[in-house]
């Protein structure tokens, strides 16, 4: 989306010939690869140990830092291998978000008109907004399983379904709130 943004801001006439149906195919592909790469070692990394604690888990999913802790064997490897790769989507995701924004800044700096500079750079907003509703519990899931053993399990279990359904129910939020019509109808229903 901070490739989209870019195109949209930096080249708004050449958009539909940068971005077409075929790229944007080959775009998500790649994003769907990179994922199942990330995520396809782990039931193997997870098959090789023995578990001899109650197969309990607090969350209604398979959590990868979950499971490690019921495992009886050394968890080092495991423990290693999910932290690299929290850290290395995050911060590859952050670097080239925040790379993209740099370059949006810049031509958004360089226009003259100071209502088109802020009407370019509200575009933003909601992009970023729905970054942090994303990557926020999913860096503070990851940092409690990993650090937070004298934490309750209360609260890993409420940071678990925060991660797994607050992106997507406040993710349509965000990007309807910069609807007049929406934010009116929004504001009207909280207000009674």
């Amino acid at each position: 989306m901070a490739f989209d943004r870019f195109i949209a801001i930096c080249k708004p006439l050449r958009y539909a010939a940068i971005l077409t149906p075929p790229r944007i195919t080959k775009m998500g592909l790649v994003a769907v690869l990179r994922g199942v790469a990330i995520i396809f070692p782990v039931p193997f990394l997870l098959k090789r140990f023995r578990f001899c604690r109650a197969n309990i888990l607090s969350h209604s999913y398979c959590l990868h830092q979950e499971v490690m802790k019921l495992a009886c064997s050394d968890i080092t490897v495991n423990s290693i291998y999910g932290l690299c790769t929290t850290l290395l989507t995050v911060g590859l995701d952050s670097l080239l978000i925040f790379l993209s924004y740099v370059m949006i800044l810049k031509t958004v700096l360089s226009i003259a008109s100071h209502t088109e500079c802020l009407r370019a750079l509200n575009t933003c907003v909601s992009h970023l907004c729905a970054i942090l509703v994303f990557y926020t519990p999913d860096i503070g899931l990851a940092v409690t399983h990993r650090f937070g053993n004298s934490s309750s399990h209360l609260l890993q279990t409420v940071l678990g379904y925060v991660y797994l359904l607050v992106p997507p129910l406040i993710n349509p939020i965000v990007y309807s709130v910069k609807s007049k019509h929406l934010r009116e109808r929004i504001i009207r229903a909280f207000v009674k």
